[in-house]
């Protein structure tokens, strides 16, 4: 079954799929776009340290649940580089990323590694 998906259908599916994202979802798009704005390398290490450190979570599993959902999504990609995961936005996350914005669904928080 390869039916394509109409515009419409794809918006449709683009808002039940924004509707669905918790604020940690938010949080990598935010951050991941920060830190390539900044040239700099934001891996999942980095972003369970900032969830940690906001009192989002305390496992590290959470934080690779939520960024395998968002690779899931195509709305970041996560790259293998010198023994690290490095996460990087894609023009999906990017999209995704500013319609949460206009929306104040979430308040903006700081990463404590990008603030460094």
């Amino acid at each position: 079954m390869s039916e394509k998906l109409s515009s419409h259908e794809s918006q449709e599916l683009f808002e039940a799929q924004l509707s669905r994202l918790g604020e940690a979802h938010y949080l990598v798009l935010l951050w991941s776009a920060k830190s390539e704005g900044k040239a700099w390398k934001y891996n999942l290490t980095n972003f369970f340290d900032d969830l940690k450190h906001l009192g989002i979570t305390r496992t590290k599993q959470t934080a690779v649940a939520v960024i395998e959902a968002m690779a899931s999504l195509c709305f970041i990609e996560l790259r293998d580089e010198s023994n690290r995961k490095n996460i990087y936005i894609t023009k999906y996350g990017a999209k995704a990323l500013a319609r949460l914005l206009e929306a104040r669904r979430y308040e903006s928080k700081a990463s404590a590694y990008l603030e460094v």
